[in-house]
């Protein structure tokens, strides 16, 4: 270990970049075992390794990469899955450059360890081993109703299974992952990673009721009564727009909207709109990770041209610096320092543009803090045949939360106790629901966490 003053930071390689826009595959290739070797080496394993705090799930990972290092997959495999309900997915969509390799000791100066490409290759290649993870043999008499098959749920599920405890999962969508299977596009998440997860909590005995909506095909009273506790981990999926004048016109979308259309049209699945960007102008609001999921599905659906419009500057947005990176290598063009002020439609309620006013960063002189301000008489206007608004998602309403003593707090967010467990006995929350709109790697510590809680409970 510690050879990072001899061997370089080295991420794993990509697809060619005209090859990668002409289809929905990843594009990010998996480390061959004797590279991963050699990153993981570059380890000086710290005494007080800031890595693992720098990740939400507290991974292990100063010592799978040392298992790695030594080329013993077996005991790395065991380690990435011991605090993660699916590492190989997490090594995929997490913004490592916030998180883990952010608080990497190597970070200023040597380059962090490519901690995330070494944690999908650990499973990628403990899989096509046949490692599995494990869960309980024998069951206890207590089931759980989860309700979403998203990351929430499904961390909460596979904790659950971990201890014998029977678990139900409730819904709407037709195949389970919520956000990584419907939002996340396959360029960064292959759907077969998903479904795999999916098959082996299947396997270890959870029960799937897909296209199953709670408060319309089952009511959350018939969960009350038939489980020993309620698991909700339904996200934030309601988009939210600018409040802009003409933001209803058509061919404007919201971004969950879009992305998850594109998916049911990859699947072949039935959608409630067609949502056809090809030969048009696409203009993406906002500069998260969900704004670069949007711009880059754009390209691969033809769009003639994909332009992104943020009020800030490229360092001050919100994503992974490696997606922002990844779309401007695959052509998209992005436009700093801008605002929407209203949407331009013709006589058919069409948009057909954007006018914008660009802007200026501040400083508030009451207490440092950044602040944006309009330039007056900036205004410009931006061609536009569609306009995607992705600006962050706030919760859906669910009628059977406050008929059943279930409260929010002012955002509609699950307010929930210490252990999880909102203000009705025996339910428990987490994941976006609960906390607001954050990263997949939250929601999966919220189920985990919460299913800790309700392991407790049931098993004292």
């Amino acid at each position: 270990m510690q050879k990072f003053v001899d061997i370089d930071r080295v991420d794993a390689k990509k697809r060619d970049v005209v090859e990668r826009t002409k289809d929905f595959d990843e594009i990010y290739e998996i480390f061959v075992p004797e590279k991963a070797s050699e990153q993981s080496v570059r380890c000086i394993q710290c005494g007080d390794p800031y890595c693992h705090d720098g990740c939400p799930l507290h991974n292990l990972i100063p010592q799978w990469l040392s298992a790695t290092a030594s080329k013993d997959l077996e005991l790395a495999f065991m380690l990435s899955n011991e605090f993660s309900p699916f590492p190989e997915v997490m090594g995929r969509v997490c913004p490592h450059d916030r998180l883990c390799e952010g608080a990497c000791t190597l970070n200023d100066g040597h380059g962090a360890i490519t901690i995330g490409s070494i944690e999908t290759f650990i499973n990628e290649e403990g899989f096509k081993k046949g490692l599995k993870p494990k869960f309980a043999e024998e069951k206890s008499n207590k089931k759980v109703a989860i309700i979403g098959a998203g990351p929430a749920g499904l961390s909460a599920a596979t904790f659950l299974l971990r201890y014998g405890i029977n678990v139900e999962v409730f819904d709407k969508q037709a195949r389970a992952g919520g956000l990584l299977t419907y939002g996340i596009p396959g360029f960064k998440l292959d759907k077969n990673i998903v479904s795999r997860r999916v098959k082996l909590l299947e396997d270890a005995g959870c029960i799937f009721h897909q296209n199953v909506e709670v408060g319309k095909d089952i009511s959350f009273e018939n969960l009350l009564e038939n489980f020993d506790s309620v698991f909700i981990g339904v996200g934030a999926t309601k988009g939210k727009k600018a409040s802009l004048v003409n933001e209803d016109a058509q061919n404007v979308y919201l971004a969950m909207e879009f992305l998850t259309n594109i998916q049911k049209n990859l699947f072949g699945e039935k959608t409630s709109k067609n949502i056809d960007v090809k030969d048009k102008n696409v203009v993406v609001i906002g500069g998260g990770d969900t704004a670069m999921d949007c711009v880059r599905t754009s390209l691969r659906e033809k769009a003639k041209s994909v332009k992104c419009l943020y009020r800030r500057d490229a360092s001050n947005m919100p994503g992974s610096k490696k997606e922002y990176i990844n779309a401007k290598e695959e052509g998209v063009e992005f436009e700093f320092y801008v605002s929407p002020k209203s949407l331009i439609v013709n006589d058919k309620s069409e948009v057909i543009g954007i006018e914008m006013i660009k802007t200026k960063l501040t400083v508030d002189e009451n207490d440092g803090k950044q602040k944006i301000e309009e330039i007056v008489g900036s205004n410009f206007n931006v061609e536009a045949d569609v306009v995607i608004f992705a600006l962050g998602f706030d919760m859906q309403e669910y009628n059977f939360l406050a008929s059943n003593g279930i409260e929010t707090d002012k955002w509609g967010q699950i307010l929930v106790d210490e252990n999880y467990e909102t203000t009705k006995t025996g339910v428990y929350a987490g994941g976006d629901c609960q906390r607001g709109a954050d990263l997949v790697v939250t929601a999966v510590k919220d189920g985990r966490d919460a299913a800790r809680a309700i392991i407790k409970n049931l098993l004292k």
